[in-house]
């Protein structure tokens, strides 16, 4: 089963302006299966296959010349020799539309996009389905099922996998070929434990201090692995937003895990239920709510800053997006019904920055349906967060 991804439209228009597209995100979110629906008249060669790597990263003319363009080449990072080729290829001819490339290990990828490829390619980077991408396909679909099984887009379309098991192998997989590849990991069960302790901390404000004590490592090997985690898509860092009023904030950023399903697992939860019932159901939904809108503006390939917002007297506003001074404020409430306490943080920001400071204010609760709660603040339900964005 096919599940339509908002990409599509983003990925068709790049290939059109450049001669190069670049598909960059986290293993399993979907990446080759895009390229090859969308552009189904290319030549495709994967990099995973070890034969046409070595071949691709010690005879990278050779490798170009067997194979007819428009060319798609999966995996990419792993013949980073390959992109000095191409940098002469597309000088040649710069044509749009001749190469599209995918990988999945950020620093290895990008650092050879930024030496052979700045200027002449546009670059996407792919997250794991958004709940709203998955609505499309699947209608009946309930939120409490995306929350558990996560945005992969392998365990919607076969229903018959059971997400426990996915998890285990996608966390042995993702330690084996990627972590190991980017650094050098001494111990695999120390960096299982970090893995557990990032999840337990999702939605919350980061201290790689009382992360790598909690882990048992350094302070700098946490930094290091954060990094990682970072790069490779299976992590978000929200920076806090402040302006220089001569108020202190807090400048910590929030970390959030980009998938609810991987958080679920890696907490121990083997139901969306019984994460429901915990104390930590709250970080869960802030998570989803806060990686709806990112999704949304990924899908788009548009780099909108988000930010949270926390005064030094406890004054929070979860999510910000800045347009000319003014904000969209979205918190992010595990309710049906929000009561008029919950708005208690928007309402602090437009006072904190002027009454002309909000564009608008959105409570993303699992209301049924979107409706007013002050002027210039609506409750609205997560699940169509992405209609109230624009």
């Amino acid at each position: 089963m096919w599940i339509t991804r908002k990409y599509e439209k983003t990925l068709t228009a790049l290939s059109r302006q450049f001669p190069a597209v670049v598909l960059t995100g986290a293993r399993q979110v979907g990446k080759t299966s895009l390229v090859r629906r969308v552009f189904p008249d290319h030549t495709y060669v994967s990099l995973d296959l070890p034969a046409a790597a070595e071949q691709a990263e010690n005879s990278p003319r050779r490798f170009l010349g067997e194979y007819s363009e428009p060319l798609i080449i999966d995996e990419v990072q792993y013949a980073p020799a390959l992109f000095r080729h191409l940098k002469g290829k597309i000088d040649e001819d710069k044509r749009p539309g001749r190469y599209v490339l995918t990988g999945s290990q950020n620093f290895p990828l990008m650092q050879g996009i930024s030496e052979s490829l700045a200027g002449r390619c546009g670059v996407l980077q792919m997250l794991n389905l958004s709940f709203s991408e998955l609505m499309t396909s699947i209608p009946d679909v309930s939120e409490g099922a995306y929350l558990y099984k996560g945005g992969w887009p392998e365990l919607h379309a076969r229903p018959d996998l059971d997400p426990h098991f996915w998890y285990a192998a996608y966390q042995s997989t993702y330690l084996e070929r990627d972590v190991r590849n980017i650094l050098n990991v001494g111990s695999l069960r120390d960096f299982d434990r970090f893995l557990r302790a990032a999840a337990a901390r999702t939605g919350q404000l980061l201290s790689y201090s009382d992360l790598a004590r909690d882990v048992g490592i350094a302070p700098n090997t946490a930094k290091q692995w954060i990094s990682v985690l970072q790069a490779s898509g299976q992590i978000v860092l929200l920076e806090p937003y402040y302006r220089n009023l001569g108020k202190r904030l807090v400048k910590s950023p929030k970390l959030y895990l980009c998938d609810t399903g991987l958080a679920v697992f890696l907490m121990g939860f083997d139901s969306w239920e019984a994460a429901a019932r915990s104390p930590l159901a709250g970080a869960l939904w802030e998570t989803h709510v806060v990686m709806q809108v990112v999704k949304h503006y990924s899908a788009k390939g548009r780099s909108v800053p988000l930010w949270f917002w926390r005064t030094a007297s406890g004054a929070e506003v979860d999510l910000l997006i800045e347009r000319g001074g003014r904000f969209t404020a979205i918190e992010a409430k595990f309710t049906e019904r929000p009561e008029q306490s919950d708005l208690k943080g928007i309402e602090a920001l437009e006072t904190f920055y002027g009454p002309n400071s909000l564009v608008n204010g959105i409570i993303a609760c699992r209301a049924a349906r979107a409706y007013k709660m002050t002027a210039g603040i609506s409750a609205v339900s997560a699940k169509k967060i992405d209609q109230h964005l624009e």
